[in-house]
């Protein structure tokens, strides 16, 4: 019987887990509308796109979402100033990946300020998560 609660809770936990990206998804996708009444769907390749492009920073230095992630999310990057490991990005190589909102925004605002010098759009933020979670 002890078992069986610890599967059940198990269950519970994974599925807890996986609607994370999904609600946040469904969040950046009414944001979106609002900011685009022609918003239809998030695209995988649109997030790819997002998150392989170089852009040059005030700064004049080139930087991009894979400079610190690698150009493989579902491998472990370093980040370019304090050397420190970054844990994969894609939720099929990292289980814990995606499954807190709160932490997804405030990565999301303190990363997209630092490559894109401004906040991110919900299409933007929607399509990376898409393409993230297209990685198997």
């Amino acid at each position: 019987m002890t078992r069986f609660i610890f599967l059940i809770a198990g269950l519970f936990a994974c599925g807890a887990a996986q609607a994370a990206p999904q609600e946040l998804l469904q969040s950046y996708a009414a944001q979106a509308r609002q900011e685009n009444p022609q918003f239809r769907e998030f695209s995988a390749s649109r997030g790819e796109t997002f998150y392989h492009a170089k852009r040059t920073h005030s700064s004049a230095k080139t930087v991009s979402c894979a400079a610190c992630h690698t150009d493989n999310p579902k491998s472990a990057g370093r980040n370019e100033k304090t050397a420190k490991e970054i844990l994969p990005l894609a939720p099929s190589a990292n289980k814990e990946r995606l499954t807190d909102a709160a932490k997804v925004e405030k990565w999301f605002k303190r990363n997209c300020q630092d490559v894109m010098e401004r906040t991110c759009s919900a299409q933007e933020k929607g399509d990376f998560l898409t393409y993230l979670l297209s990685l198997k």
